[in-house]
């Protein structure tokens, strides 16, 4: 996988004067255009696209102040429609235009080239199964939230703590299957997973019954999904085997993530500091 997902890598080299469709990356990394999205931000810590803009305009940078081309060839060469609209990107990453910084030589910010390689930190393992689910539905309570990587996410705290008691009772009556109890289940998360970008975020159960006309409920098709557990620190242990899952365990897997919500299951020590916690990925089989 880190081998097709470097030669992705050279391929955005080779074309950053030309259109880098992310179709195009999937197919060189021999997996779906969702995953790669997700993987590289993992592994990345910024998002593929943003990746490619600064590639370009530190490409670009280079090109202005050598000088021998015009400041508009330089724009149009990368892909800006216009002189304006590469001066407001060039000055957003550089801190200076490009006019400024051709007449003076400025010190310009470089986004250096990525390439990905496995590195051996530890001898922990990682504990999963791998589940064939029918469908069923997300039933409880919903929200639009921020994305938190570190540390407590204050925006769920809040809505949690005003779900009355008497509605957690009733969700757990509604409970039929796996994962049991109440849940946390987030989807339409952005591709790039980028902090503060916004997440849909239910407090529920997973359940085949008709959900209540006044909860809401999010229906999961048929499938197959990768569950992993862990045990430690709240909220450390759980925020970093998110992580983990997708720069360690995707990598050396034979499956990827699809589309649908990723639900959490969480046990709590009577003092709150540790969890044991189950994660729901939807995955298929890449060969």
């Amino acid at each position: 996988m880190l081998d097709r997902l470097n030669r992705a890598m050279e391929h955005i080299e080779r074309h950053l004067d030309q259109r880098i469709e992310g179709a195009e990356l999937a197919r060189i990394a021999a997996t779906s255009e969702y995953h790669l999205r997700r993987l590289f931000s993992a592994l990345a810590g910024l998002p593929l696209s943003e990746y490619v803009r600064r590639r370009r305009l530190t490409v670009a940078g280079a090109e202005v102040l050598a000088g021998e081309r015009t400041l508009l060839d330089i724009a149009v060469r990368y892909g800006y429609g216009s002189g304006e609209a590469f001066a407001r990107a060039f000055r957003a990453m550089h801190g200076v235009g490009p006019g400024e910084a051709r007449r003076s030589g400025a010190a310009l910010r470089s986004q250096p080239r990525m390439s990905f390689r496995l590195v051996v930190e530890g001898s922990g393992d990682m504990r999963y199964r791998i589940v064939d689910k029918d469908a069923f539905r997300v039933v409880g309570r919903k929200t639009r939230v921020p994305l938190v990587h570190e540390g407590q996410n204050p925006a769920i705290v809040e809505f949690v703590r005003g779900i009355d008691a008497g509605t957690l009772r009733r969700l757990e009556e509604l409970c039929d299957q796996e994962p049991r109890g109440i849940v946390a289940a987030v989807d339409n998360l952005a591709d790039s997973r980028a902090e503060g970008t916004e997440l849909d975020y239910y407090h529920g159960v997973v359940t085949g019954a008709e959900p209540p006309g006044d909860l809401e409920a999010l229906s999961v098709a048929a499938g197959m999904w990768a569950v992993f557990e862990v045990s430690g620190e709240v909220p450390q242990a759980i925020q970093y085997l998110w992580r983990d899952v997708f720069t360690q365990w995707f990598p050396s897997n034979p499956y990827r993530s699809v589309p649908g919500p990723e639900i959490l299951r969480t046990l709590l020590s009577e003092d709150g500091a540790h969890a044991e916690a189950q994660l729901w990925i939807p995955v298929e089989r890449t060969t």
